[in-house]
């Protein structure tokens, strides 16, 4: 199998975290080229926008530069300069939009933790992972952030 182009799908949860870790080894171990994607989720409920109690109603743009500084803090300062890397962001269904991505990329290797969203966007959402794992064009690895255990 050869391995060109890996996506690391992100949320910027724990799991995500461990992904991140081993999709960056990956694309090191075969001179692979590294997209770090996040999808920026639909609004669920419009009726609260009169609220301002969620902060996705801000315009998208600033959403987009919140995202992309903190992609290059949590990520970017960690990659070596020979490494081939960019950053996505996109807007939409998640599982969609990573699906049409990978897709339009050709994309070898997609890595993405096992789970990120909890509580009542995990309702609405369903596991990402589940849909990726099921539909991609592309091979993928499931990432789990290790659980401390008891020591033997």
């Amino acid at each position: 199998m050869s391995i060109r182009k890996i996506v690391c799908c992100t949320d910027f949860s724990e799991n995500a975290e461990a992904a991140f870790q081993a999709a960056l080894e990956m694309s090191e171990k075969y001179q692979a080229q590294l997209t770090i994607l996040h999808v920026v989720p639909p609004v669920v409920n419009p009726l609260l926008a009169d609220t301002g109690q969620i902060a996705r109603y801000k315009p998208l743009q600033s959403f987009v530069t919140e995202i992309e500084d903190r992609m290059q803090k949590e990520y970017g300062c960690r990659i070596g300069e020979e490494t081939d890397c960019g950053f996505v962001i996109l807007d939409g269904h998640i599982s969609t939009e990573i699906l049409r991505y990978l897709e339009e990329k050709k994309t070898d290797l997609v890595v993405m933790g096992s789970y990120g969203l909890s509580g009542v966007e995990l309702v609405f959402f369903g596991s990402v992972a589940k849909r990726i794992a099921h539909k991609a064009p592309c091979s993928v690895m499931i990432v789990r952030h290790p659980v401390p255990g008891p020591e033997k």
